[in-house]
This record gives C-alpha cells, structure tokens and sequence, in this order.
C-alpha cells in the first residue's frame, strides 16, 4: 500500500519507528516531514501536504502524528476529501475505517508507545470500509457540509 506520514517534532522518534516498520512490511512510505527533529517547528507545515496528497488519492491512506495526535486532527480534517480521527485504542482504528472511512490516522508521539502505535496502523491499514446503505448516507451527508464550507 502507499501510504503517508507527518509528523513535528512531538511525534519525530514515534514516525521514524513506523516508518522503518511499514517499509520492512512492504509498504511504500512517502515521508512528508519533519525530516529532522527540530524542536519549534510547526505540525501543519507537514500534516497539511499529507493531508492533500490523501485527498487527491496520490497516497491511499496517511498517518499524522503531533504530541497529542489533536493538533494534527483538527489540521487534516480542514481538507476537503479528508477524514482523519484521532486513535488511542483498536476497536477505533477498525471502526474508523469500517464505518467512516477513516484514511487519515492520527496519533500523539507523546500519548502513545511504539508497540500499541504499531498495532493502531496495522488494524487501520487492515481494515476495509464496509459500504453499508447508513455509512454510505452519513458521509454524504459530511460531504455536503464539506461542500457548503467550501463554497462559501
């Protein structure tokens, strides 16, 4: 799969774990920063590229992570076509998928340990979106929010 992943300095050493383990899984992993651990530096500088490249399809899912994962949240889901969600448990990154799916998963580098953070991704990146009749209504209904916000 081609995946995204950002990060600010809060989740720097968190990223550079997963992006190790995803590439030894096989997966094509487009890094859109921080590439250096620089303490100051700002999550949407490289939340907000992931975000666009998840919306325009160039990457199928992305994975954002600041201290608390919120900030990268609240960043990504500014961008039309995205539906990024905050993730500290399994049941979440399966059902954020499944019901709303979910392609953006966001985690905090400060809130969460590298063996339950790898677990998250791979229940996110496992997990299918079920395109039952009520998940399929509700989204249109979100993506005509999303359209009204746009077109203001």
């Amino acid at each position: 799969m081609r995946l995204g992943i950002a990060t600010d300095h809060g989740g720097f050493a968190l990223k550079e774990e997963l992006v190790a383990h995803l590439r030894i899984e096989g997966h094509e992993v487009i890094d859109f920063g921080a590439h250096t651990l620089t303490e100051g530096d700002d999550y949407p500088d490289f939340v907000i590229p992931l975000a666009h490249a998840v919306a325009a399809g160039d990457v199928e899912r992305g994975l954002a992570i600041c201290g608390s994962g919120v900030g990268a949240s609240v960043c990504a889901n500014k961008i039309p076509g995205v539906r990024a969600g905050l993730v500290h448990d399994h049941y979440s990154a399966r059902q954020g998928v499944e019901d709303d799916h979910m392609n953006i998963i966001c985690m905090g580098g400060r809130t969460v340990g590298p063996a339950v953070a790898w677990d998250l991704v791979e229940t996110f990146l496992d997990a299918r979106f079920s395109h039952l009749d009520r998940h399929l209504r509700r989204l249109g209904k979100v993506a005509s929010l999303e359209a009204q916000t746009v077109n203001r």
